[in-house]
């Protein structure tokens, strides 16, 4: 029945690559657009509810009265809790021009370790 309607000729099952292409990166734009705005909506909800809730159950309630099925959910809340957390926790960014060592780190001492393990092993 729907052969006459939408003949094949019209809609090809596949499409051609650069529409495919167009079409997965206006979806994925439309996808982050969704996600920016129920990042802002739950700052809305967690500013409003401050003196109520904490900031972690205000998230969780605006994402189960706004019904926000996982894995969506997922990421509402932890862009949400980024961009809270922005202000009491910087990001610390390497120093321009040095690609070598990153100070805001702890130096990884896998080299001591197995060192150690060696002199007990020895003794």
């Amino acid at each position: 029945m729907f052969g006459r309607l939408f003949p094949e000729s019209l809609f090809p099952r596949k499409l051609d690559p650069t529409a495919e292409r167009r079409i997965r990166l206006a979806q994925a734009r439309a996808e982050e657009s969704v996600i920016r705005a129920h990042v802002d909506n739950a700052l809305v909800f967690v500013d409003t509810l401050a003196e109520d809730l904490s900031f972690d159950r205000a998230i969780d309630t605006y994402i189960r009265v706004m019904g926000i099925p996982e894995p969506l959910a997922s990421t509402v809340a932890t862009r949400t809790l980024v961009v809270l957390g922005q202000d009491l926790v910087p990001f610390r960014r390497r120093r321009d021009g040095d690609p070598g060592e990153d100070d805001s780190k702890p130096k990884l001492r896998l080299d001591d370790a197995s060192d150690g393990r060696s002199r007990i092993r020895r003794a």
